[in-house]
């Protein structure tokens, strides 16, 4: 893996570097080293992720991109204690992780929601599991209601929500336990581009507004320049972290900045990591053969 400080192929403002070089002095949150999963498949044995080494600090917002099957959600299984790795090691605040617990959190693309469950008996949930009384987990889910903005909806249900409302929601209740780090699982994947842009914008206040460290995955190049300190750039087959990118675009973050040349270049750059120039496309033009003589051709203009 090459760590990349963006002068190699975009400057750096004294507003950026500054960041950068505070961000390093942050208390470490996660590390990873030497990770590994294979698994075995009618195929034979297939190595999903190798050696994966990275380090996330205190309150950084890390995104992790790739082509599909690079093992992105593999990796933050891993992250989660939901699956184990093959070999390497995990340390969260320098422990060992084997097991889920409420050090992390977790939100993951689908809705998952107790349906049967208010809003605000949602985010109670894992705090009474927790051994907190009645009284406790519903104050202090109040206080998550009212910080993703859904306190007219508290006493709701899933099913009379937006697509947006339930993954507010849904980050509300990994948020009430207070966890070290909160893993997100391309979480707007499903959302229309309006909503998933709202979506986004309303993550960054929260971040902003707590004392969390975010590690997302996601698939779409926009999202992670306009979300992340730094991201992650993975090959597939197997699964490797080729590139760690300090995000050059000055925070706070605006739309607008989507076509400066910081963050063109930066999306520029992860494309080419991605789909570098020396891989052939053969594998990817589809066979196609004409099924009817329809008389015309669609795209000539005559």
């Amino acid at each position: 893996m090459n760590s990349i400080a963006l002068p190699s192929y975009l400057d750096q403002s004294d507003d950026v570097r500054s960041r950068f070089e505070a961000l390093k002095q942050r208390q470490v949150i996660l590390e990873v080293k030497h990770l590994c999963k294979s698994f075995d498949s009618q195929h034979g044995r297939v190595t999903a992720l190798q050696n994966i080494n990275f380090k996330t600090h205190r309150r950084e917002f890390v995104c992790v991109i790739g082509p599909s099957g690079c093992g992105k959600s593999t990796l933050i299984r891993i992250l989660a204690g939901l699956d184990n790795p093959s070999s390497g090691e995990l340390l969260l605040d320098g422990e060992p992780v084997f097991d889920p617990g409420p050090d992390r959190g977790m939100v993951f693309q689908g809705y998952t929601l107790f349906p049967w469950l208010s809003v605000k008996r949602n985010i109670m949930f894992g705090l009474q599991m927790q051994g907190h009384t009645r009284a406790t987990a519903e104050s202090e889910a109040l206080n998550w209601v009212e910080l993703v903005g859904l306190d007219k909806f508290a006493d709701a249900y899933p099913h009379q929500l937006s697509g947006g409302m339930k993954q507010r929601v849904a980050i509300a209740r990994a948020l009430a336990n207070k966890p070290r780090i909160l893993l997100m699982d391309e979480p707007f994947g499903a959302l229309d581009a309006q909503t998933r842009g709202k979506m986004q914008a309303n993550l960054i206040e929260i971040w902003r507004n707590i004392d969390i460290t975010i590690l997302f995955i996601t698939h779409d190049l926009d999202e992670a320049v306009y979300l992340a300190d730094r991201i992650l750039v993975l090959k597939a087959h197997p699964g490797e972290l080729v590139e760690m990118i300090e995000v050059p675009v000055p925070r706070p973050r605006t739309p607008e900045q989507s076509i400066s040349p910081e963050f063109l270049a930066t999306k520029k750059r992860i494309e080419d990591l991605i789909h570098p120039s020396s891989d052939s496309d053969d594998d990817n033009d589809l066979h196609m053969i004409r099924m009817a003589h329809v008389g015309d051709d669609v795209e000539r203009t005559k």
